[in-house]
């Protein structure tokens, strides 16, 4: 508030604004851990569509992150937690940055399916051995010098536990790339 009455840069304002209002959405997903979220009907293109622009605005601009949904489809509604669903995307999409060491590709697509929809988060980085595929949702692994490994396992808690969907590495090849696919049922 103090730089809006100093003529500061509004966009550097509007930035500032959307990052505090982000630490309010982690507080937010962090009191939602443990507990039982509600699912609430949401635009499941409109999420994931605001995750991605969030991140695409605080990366590098060597990396490209590119998002495609259904064509001619607007909205697709499904049952969802809103903060812990943008909180499964935007981990998935920073776990491809970090991927391609801050240079490269991201693909974010949804295609719809006759009972369910298929989010896909796919990077051209280093890939995960055939080995640590099944290991990397597991609490406390890491291939990071910091963090203590919970991202993926959160991850699938969320989707699986939460909301009662499936995510796997549908794709994995050394030095090419990793493709996360999520499943989420849609509503009867």
């Amino acid at each position: 508030e103090l730089l809006k009455g100093k003529e500061v840069d509004g966009i550097m304002v509007e930035e500032m604004e959307k990052d505090i209002h982000r630490l309010d959405r982690i507080t937010d997903r962090f009191s939602k851990i443990g507990s039982k979220p509600s699912l609430k009907p949401n635009n499941i293109i409109n999420l994931t569509k605001e995750a991605v622009s969030y991140l695409q605005a605080r990366s590098a601009k060597r990396v490209k992150i590119e998002f495609s949904s259904p064509d001619g489809i607007d909205d697709i509604i499904l049952h969802l937690n809103k903060p812990l669903y943008e909180w499964v995307i935007e981990n998935l999409i920073r776990n491809a940055i970090d991927a391609i060491d801050g240079n490269g590709n991201i693909k974010v697509s949804l295609t719809e399916h006759a009972k369910h929809m298929r989010i896909e988060v796919q990077d051209d980085g280093k890939g995960i051995p055939q080995n640590k595929q099944k290991t990397i949702f597991r609490p406390g692994y890491t291939t990071k010098s910091r963090g203590w490994g919970l991202g993926l396992s959160l991850t699938k808690r969320i989707i699986e536990e939460y909301h009662e969907g499936r995510i796997t590495v549908s794709n994995s090849e050394m030095g090419k790339g990793t493709t996360f696919r999520i499943q989420l049922k849609k509503p009867d």
